[in-house]
């Protein structure tokens, strides 16, 4: 009977025990749950606020989408409105084309005809340029011009006068050379020199005036019986006077005399420089001569002037300006054959 007691106590602390574990238990799973509530909260708001920033990145991307959609739709309408002015201005060109091929088919027909006449009208200028003023480089371009017209039509008789044109070219370039610019500008230059000669009149009271410096120079030396005894000296020594008379005494000129002088020389060069535009070498030679004559009579020809004007002379008297010019005669004849075949054809 003792020993019930115990039992019974032993048997009422089992059930505390497990009601224990099962409270502890109960707590445990609470706060698991509760941790897993907060957990699952946590990473929803993390989702939401996730979601919004996506929101309001998408609603931007959206209104930037809108802006470029309305620039592009106003691009559209520009690029429309220009493709509408492109295709009248396209128009407009198809229509000058139209008109501008016209007129090259009407001037295609007249093609051959023009060239000649323009071949026609060079080869009239070569020859003037060869028999008024003698400019061979100057009737070589125009020849040469002629023949690079003819060349386009490539023609069975536009070629056989380019062979005629190509014979004159080649007889002009074998002409020699005469360099009529530079010799023009020599003779300017000699005119201007020979302005700045003097005349012998006008060298002698230089002269005198040189000889009384040259004796009142002495004078300033002497002693005073010399300088009483020299004038007297000097009035004997001019008592007498020796000249040469193998010599003819120089042409003593008025100031009338001297200026016309001076014109008929610069006339003279001047007919010279004519003269050599025309290739008159007879008249260029003479002239030049005329004016060589004239400084040596008239002039003082040892002032340095005159030896420049002298060397001048001389080289432009040993230039040979004689030279016979052709006078495209086949040139010109081969062009009528030609408008005579042209005129038959139509």
């Amino acid at each position: 009977m003792a020993d019930t007691p115990n039992t019974s106590i032993s048997d009422r602390r089992k059930p505390s025990l497990f009601a224990n574990t099962a409270l502890i238990l109960g707590i445990i799973a609470l706060l698991t749950l509760a941790w897993q509530w907060v957990n699952t909260r946590q990473r929803f708001n993390e989702v939401e606020k996730s979601l919004s920033q996506k929101l309001e990145d998408y609603q931007a991307n959206n209104q930037q989408s809108l802006a470029l959609a309305k620039k592009a739709e106003e691009r559209s309408t520009e690029a429309n409105a220009r493709t509408v002015i492109l295709e009248q201005k396209l128009e407009e060109s198809r229509d000058q084309q139209d008109v501008l091929q016209t007129l090259y088919d009407q001037l295609a027909e007249n093609r051959e005809a023009t060239a000649v006449a323009e071949v026609e009208q060079l080869l009239t200028i070569a020859n003037q340029q060869l028999q008024l003023v003698g400019n061979v480089k100057t009737a070589l371009l125009a020849l040469q011009a002629a023949d690079k017209r003819l060349e386009p039509l490539n023609l069975p008789r536009a070629n056989q006068l380019r062979e005629t044109l190509a014979l004159e070219i080649e007889n002009l370039r074998k002409l020699p050379q005469v360099d009529v610019v530079g010799m023009s500008a020599q003779l300017e230059t000699l005119a201007d020199l020979c302005a700045t000669i003097p005349l012998i009149s006008e060298r002698q009271p230089t002269l005198n005036a040189n000889a009384a410096q040259q004796n009142i120079a002495k004078t300033t030396h002497l002693n005073t019986l010399q300088k009483v005894t020299y004038p007297i000296w000097n009035d004997i020594k001019n008592l007498v006077t020796v000249e040469r008379i193998d010599k003819p005494e120089p042409p003593l000129l008025s100031t009338d005399h001297a200026f016309y002088l001076r014109e008929n020389l610069k006339l003279r060069l001047l007919t010279a420089r004519i003269a050599l535009l025309q290739h008159d070498e007879v008249s260029y030679k003479a002239d030049l001569a005329t004016v060589t004559a004239w400084i040596n009579q008239y002039f003082d020809a040892k002032h340095p002037n005159a030896t420049q004007a002298f060397k001048l002379l001389k080289k432009l008297s040993g230039n040979n300006i004689d030279i016979q010019l052709p006078q495209l005669t086949e040139s010109i004849a081969a062009v009528n054959r030609y408008k005579l075949s042209l005129e038959k054809s139509d």
